[in-house]
């Protein structure tokens, strides 16, 4: 048997507030919790497991989501994010593939929004 991919989890020092954010920025819903909030899993409204958030202390680097939206939706995808809590970790750019925004989440995660041609 292969292993296969289930979620992606990040130590966060506080999981409640990182689920508020993933829930409203993916509109994923909360599936499973455990000891309070020491681990909760967010799906997809299909049910498919999308993030582990455990509690511990928050290891930024390494690893970052790739958001995707669509060209026109662009500006005002970066605008709700950051709403959200995001910050800008670079300035917005234009790429040959499309436009980013380098963006750190709420807990200092590294998140990309690309809007692909």
């Amino acid at each position: 048997m292969v292993a296969s991919f289930d979620l992606v989890t990040l130590d966060v020092p506080l999981p409640d507030e990182a689920a508020r954010f993933w829930c409203a920025a993916l509109a994923l819903q909360e599936t499973e919790r455990e000891d309070g909030d020491r681990w909760i899993v967010l799906s997809s409204a299909d049910g498919v497991r999308r993030i582990g958030l455990q509690r511990g202390p928050a290891r930024p680097g390494g690893v970052h989501l790739d958001l995707a939206c669509t060209p026109h939706e662009f500006d005002d995808e970066v605008t709700r994010l950051l709403g959200l809590g995001c910050t800008l970790a670079a300035p917005v750019r234009v790429e040959p593939y499309g436009s980013i925004a380098n963006l750190l989440d709420p807990e200092g995660y590294a998140v990309d929004l690309c809007a692909y041609r």
